[in-house]
C-alpha cells in the first residue's frame, strides 16, 4: 500500500507499527523517524494541498483531529473522494486503540496487536514503578506562556504525570487544555515547572522566562530550580512516543526509583 500521513503523531503511529516504508508523503511538521526527511512534504497539518495529496495517488491518507482545525482537511478528503481514516486520541488508551485501527486500515492486523501488546507493556511498568512512590510531586505543564495554557483532567499529560510519580497541577479541572494566567500558577504553587511549548524546540524556550513573571522568583519550584525544559515532540503529541517522554520525565523527577527501568 502507498500511504500519506498528515500529521506528525500519525507518521510516528505508522513508526511504532514498523510500517514507514509504506509512507508517499507526510505533512511539514513530521520530523521522526530520520527515514521520512526525504518524503515529499504535503504543507503544516493545518493546511494541507491537497492537489499534492491527489498527485501522489494513495491508498489511504491517515488524517487527525488532534488538533482544532483539522476539520477542513477531512472535509476535503471526504470532497474529493481520497480514501482515509481519521484518528483523534486524547487518552494512553485512545492511542493503543489506533494502533491496532491504523495497522487493521493498512492490511497488517499483527502489528497492530504486537504494537498494541508492547504499548501497554511499557505503562504497566512504569505505573508499578509509580504506585510504590509515596511522595508525589506536583507538575505545572506549559503549553503556551501567554495567553498561559496548560494541560486540564482530560489530557494525556495528566497520565504521563502519574506514570512518572508526580501529579498534574491542573488535574483538577475537568477540561483538555485549560487558559489560566501566572497568578494562578503561582499560588498552586508547583513542585516542578515542564516547559513544553508546542510548535517550539527545545533548544528555543529559555527557562530564565519564568524569572519575569510577577513573584515568580519567589515559587518554590523555582528557588528549588526545579524548571525543566521538555521536548515538545515527546509530551505534545498523541503518540506513543509519550512513554519515551514519560520514561525521561520520571528519571529527572525520581532517578532512584525509575533507574533500572
Amino acid at each position: 500500500m502507498k500511504i500519506v500521513s498528515i500529521c506528525p503523531s500519525n507518521t510516528e503511529i505508522i513508526e511504532y507499527l514498523g510500517l514507514t516504508d509504506l509512507l508517499i508523503g507526510v505533512d511539514d511538521y513530521s520530523d521522526w523517524p530520520e527515514q521520512i526527511k526525504h518524503l515529499p512534504r504535503l504543507g503544516p497539518d493545518l493546511s494541507i494541498h491537497m492537489d499534492k495529496i491527489e498527485a501522489l495517488r494513495p491508498d489511504l491518507v491517515i488524517a487527525s483531529l488532534s488538533v482544532p482545525g483539522m476539520e477542513k482537511n477531512i472535509e476535503e478528503l471526504v470532497k474529493r473522494n481520497i480514501p482515509h481514516i481519521t484518528l483523534n486520541p486524547q487518552s494512553l488508551t485512545d492511542i493503543e486503540s489506533d494502533l491496532i485501527k491504523t495497522a487493521n486500515a493498512l492490511g497488517q492486523p499483527e502489528a497492530g496487536k504486537k504494537a498494541a501488546v508492547n504499548f501497554r507493556s511499557k505503562i504497566e511498568g512504569l505505573k508499578s514503578i509509580a504506585a510504590k512512590i509515596e511522595k508525589k510531586p506536583t507538575l505545572y505543564w506549559e503549553w503556551w506562556p501567554k495567553p498561559v495554557f496548560t494541560p486540564g483532567e482530560v489530557n494525556w499529560l495528566t497520565e504521563i504525570s502519574e506514570l512518572a510519580g508526580a501529579t498534574n497541577l491542573f488535574k483538577d479541572v475537568a477540561l483538555a487544555s485549560v487558559q489560566t494566567d501566572w497568578d494562578d500558577v503561582y499560588s498552586r504553587q508547583p513542585d516542578y515547572i515542564c516547559l513544553a511549548w508546542v510548535g517550539v524546540r527545545k533548544e528555543k524556550v529559555k527557562p530564565d522566562i519564568v524569572l519575569k513573571r510577577p513573584n515568580w522568583d519567589q515559587m518554590k519550584a523555582v528557588k528549588n530550580n526545579n524548571i525543566l525544559v521538555l521536548e515538545e515532540e515527546l509530551y505534545c503529541r498523541p503518540s506513543p512516543r509519550l512513554i519515551e517522554g514519560a520514561v525521561r520525565l520520571a528519571k529527572q523527577i525520581h532517578p532512584d526509583a525509575f533507574a533500572s527501568f
